[in-house]
């Protein structure tokens, strides 16, 4: 559920960007966007753990593997298949949600 409403929140800012820049700008700014709140929304509804600076500040290097995925195929959707560069982002964030999950769950759960 949690990825679901990341996903939407994220692709919601990116069409709110998307009129005002180029769509990887767009896609840039909305995947920081979501992923602060990804942050809160897995360390208290996903895996209730207590959110910390640490856990704030490593949580990042998980959504480098989704933002390289996400990145690629929305490159590659869009040059590669000639798919609609509003379309693109969502579809490749679906791909990604696995990765980021597992990523995820090893940075907010461990103990220190």
């Amino acid at each position: 559920m949690v990825g679901g409403v990341n996903t939407a929140t994220f692709y919601g800012c990116y069409l709110l960007l998307h009129p005002h820049m180029p769509y990887f700008l767009a896609y840039t700014l909305a995947f920081v966007i979501s992923m602060v709140g990804s942050f809160f929304m897995n360390t208290y509804f996903t895996y209730r753990t207590k959110p910390t600076w640490a856990k704030f500040i490593r949580f990042p290097l998980t959504n480098i593997t989704n933002y390289v995925i996400t990145s690629v195929g929305t490159v590659a959707l869009v040059s590669g298949v000639g798919m609609n560069n509003k379309i693109a982002p969502l579809v490749a964030a679906v791909v990604a949600i696995p990765f980021t999950f597992v990523l995820s769950r090893k940075i907010l759960t461990r103990t220190a």
